[in-house]
Formats: structure tokens, C-alpha cells, sequence
């Protein structure tokens, strides 16, 4: 009786409130803005949809547009700065300033020697001019872009690597800038004036980190994934979802790991109101699992979801929005039974509760999402004919 007694006082630890009070909801349909074939990130700021894209030209280039709620153009920025450069990660400050997070290319050094012997040619073949050579994308950049629309200034890390960039956080504190290096995760420090920190590796190339939060006092919180030991936790089963925090200085202070029995964990987003989103794999079985944690990193509330596993979250006012892919239908949504992988919006109380659902089976999975005050929830999605798709939520 002992043991059946602690058996259920752990299994009500697991309990969430959806689970416990959940009303049924019906779906309504997602609002379609604008097809926009081009746009990869998606920041909502003020009354303004701003959207950034990269382009290829006779550079690669990176654009960057604005549109009204109703997908009217603003204002459009092109960075061109005569070389290559891509854009990867994308926030606003609270000043409405946008940054953007990405790699450029240095000017590549010609040979300026003359040949003195001119080559052979009997069989008169035609001569193609030789194409001006392009350099690797291994600078580090950052572009800040005021509310209207004007680059205000570039910034350029001294670090001379070809890499990734995954997420980029600003607070009054500064900026954490979240990539890869060689198959590495790191965090990168960086001033509101543009003065670079240390770069801090966390682990091998086991882990990867997906999303990261600049805290107001500067330090930083990252969330994704491992399969190895951080700091002193141990793998819990076959790869675990992590949430990592990191002092000013760039000391790893906190690691909690999300685990499942054999299950493959992973966050793939996360907000600075620690709302998590990311999947949990069990042989062939996926789901969206959706959590809002504490500062200290303990789950306020849980809840999953079928799904094909990709998926989004963000907090927006004192409701929580989470975007899927979902593949099956949802037991307390009404309507909602889609066939194929469709996107769904669904919308959080407090206590973990779903008060609103939105869907398109025309649309596949979320690939951003964005709010604000004057819009509302906005993001991107992945069209069934492979194009993307502005959408807002419906009201």
C-alpha cells in the first residue's frame, strides 16, 4: 500500500489542468493575409508585419519588407552591400528596432600579376570571361534596422567561421546571438553598441540548441536538445529536450532536462515568458508538447498533442498561442479532423487551458510566429505547393 500510495502522488504530479477541466472548443478557420514566396522570418512590431527574406541577384542579398494587418507594403529595405550576405534570425527590441542575425562575405583579394605569355588557342575555341570569384560566408553580422525602415548600423564578429545562426534575443542588456560552429552550439554576447563578447560552446555536437531568451539582467536562457551530459545531468533516455541558463559572464548555471521512458525529446522554441514548444518521439509515435515553466524552469503546464512533430509557440498578452502541424484529430476540438499534415493554431489560459483553435488543411506546418499589441498573433506557414503564407489568428 506504501508503494501504491507514492505511485499515485507521482502520477498527480503529471496531471495538468487542461487534463483535469478542459471544455470543448470549436476550430475556426485561420485568416489568410498575403502569399509571400520569399519570406523566411516574421517579427511583429507596432502596427507593422515585418517579414525578411534572402534573395539571390547577381549577390545573395536579404530583404527586408513591412505590410499593414492587411498585407498592404509600408516600407522595403534591400542589403546589398555589394558581397554576400544571408540573414538566419530575426527580433525587435522594445524600441522597435529590428535585428537581424546572419553571415557576410569578406572582399575576396585578386591576384594582380599580368601575364607576360599568352596561351596557345589553334582551334580558335571561344574565350568565356572569368567570373569574379565569391568568398565564404564566415562573418558573423549582425544588422540593425530602425522602425521605418533605414540600416542604422552593421556589426561584424571577429570570429572568421562559416556557421549557423538559430535564434537572436535582445533585452536593455544586449543581444545573445545562438548558432552553430562546426556541428557546435554557441552563444555569442553582443552591446547594444555592437561590442562583441566571448563565444561560449555548450557540449559537442550532441546537443543542439534551437532557441535562445536574453534576460533583462544579462543573462541568457537556450533551449533544444541532447544526448550527452551538461553540467552534471546525465542523458535520460535516448536524447532529451534541455533548457540551459547562463550567467553574464557565460557560465553554465542551470540544466533541466524533459524526458519521456525511450522517447527522442527536442524544444524548438521558446519565448522569454519561458513558453516552451518542441516534440516527443516514441517509436513511431510523435507529438507537440507545449509548456510553460517557471524562471526557475519548472512546468507550470503541460500538454501534448498529435502532430508530425514541428511546431512553435509564443506568448501573447496573458494568452499563450502554439502553432502545429497536426496529423490526427484533437479531442476537445470540434471540427477538426484533418487528413494530412494541416496547420492548427491553438490558443492557452493560464492554467494550460485551450479557450480558442483556428485551422487550414491547405497549409502544412508553421514555420514563424509573432504578436503584438495592435495585431495580434501573425506568423508564416508552409503551403501545400511548397510556397509560404501569411496568416493571422482568428478572432
Amino acid at each position: 500500500m506504501k508503494y501504491l500510495a507514492a505511485l499515485v502522488a507521482l502520477s498527480l504530479l503529471f496531471v495538468t489542468p487542461a487534463d483535469a477541466a478542459q471544455k470543448r472548443v470549436a476550430v475556426k478557420k485561420i485568416e489568410k493575409i498575403a502569399t509571400l514566396p520569399t519570406a523566411e522570418l516574421l517579427i511583429a512590431s507596432g502596427s507593422s508585419i515585418i517579414t525578411v527574406g534572402n534573395i539571390e541577384s547577381t549577390t545573395s542579398d536579404i530583404s527586408v519588407n513591412a505590410l499593414n494587418s492587411t498585407g498592404t507594403p509600408s516600407w522595403n529595405l534591400n542589403l546589398d552591400s555589394g558581397l554576400d550576405e544571408i540573414a538566419m534570425a530575426a527580433t525587435s527590441d522594445s524600441a522597435g528596432n529590428l535585428w537581424l542575425a546572419g553571415f557576410s562575405a569578406t572582399a575576396v583579394v585578386e591576384e594582380s600579376a599580368t601575364a607576360t605569355v599568352t596561351a596557345e588557342n589553334p582551334d580558335l575555341v571561344p574565350v568565356e570571361p572569368s567570373q569574379a570569384a565569391r568568398s565564404d560566408l564566415n562573418r558573423l553580422t549582425i544588422w540593425k534596422v530602425s522602425s521605418m525602415g533605414q540600416l542604422s548600423a552593421t556589426y561584424y564578429s571577429t570570429e572568421n567561421l562559416p556557421g549557423i545562426i538559430n535564434s537572436i534575443s535582445a533585452s536593455k542588456s544586449g543581444l545573445s546571438i545562438l548558432g552553430q560552429y562546426n556541428q557546435r552550439s554557441f552563444i555569442q554576447s553582443m552591446t547594444i553598441n555592437g561590442s562583441f563578447g566571448k563565444t561560449t560552446y555548450i557540449g559537442t555536437s550532441k546537443t543542439s540548441l534551437k532557441a535562445v531568451v536574453r534576460n533583462s539582467d544579462g543573462s541568457t536562457s537556450a533551449f533544444g536538445t541532447s544526448s550527452e551530459t551538461l553540467g552534471v545531468k546525465r542523458l535520460a533516455a535516448k536524447r532529451d529536450g534541455v533548457l540551459l541558463k547562463f550567467s553574464k559572464s557565460g557560465a553554465l548555471t542551470n540544466v533541466v532536462r524533459s524526458s519521456a521512458i525511450n522517447a527522442e525529446r527536442s524544444w524548438l522554441s521558446g519565448d522569454a515568458n519561458y513558453l516552451l514548444s518542441g516534440y516527443v518521439k516514441v517509436g513511431k509515435k510523435i507529438e507537440t508538447a507545449i509548456t510553460k515553466f517557471s524562471p526557475s524552469f519548472a512546468p507550470v503546464w503541460t500538454l501534448r498533442v498529435p502532430s508530425t512533430g514541428e511546431s512553435t509557440a509564443i506568448t501573447a498578452g496573458k494568452s499563450s498561442v502554439a502553432a502545429i502541424s497536426s496529423n490526427s484529430q484533437v479531442s476537445s476540438i470540434i471540427g477538426w479532423r484533418p487528413t494530412k499534415p494541416s496547420l492548427l493554431l491553438l490558443t492557452f489560459d493560464s492554467k494550460g487551458l485551450i479557450t480558442g483553435a483556428s485551422g487550414a488543411t491547405d497549409l502544412v506546418a508553421p514555420i514563424a510566429l509573432s504578436y503584438s499589441k495592435e495585431i495580434g498573433v501573425v506568423g508564416l506557414a508552409k503551403t501545400s505547393d511548397g510556397s509560404v503564407q501569411l496568416f493571422k489568428q482568428s478572432k
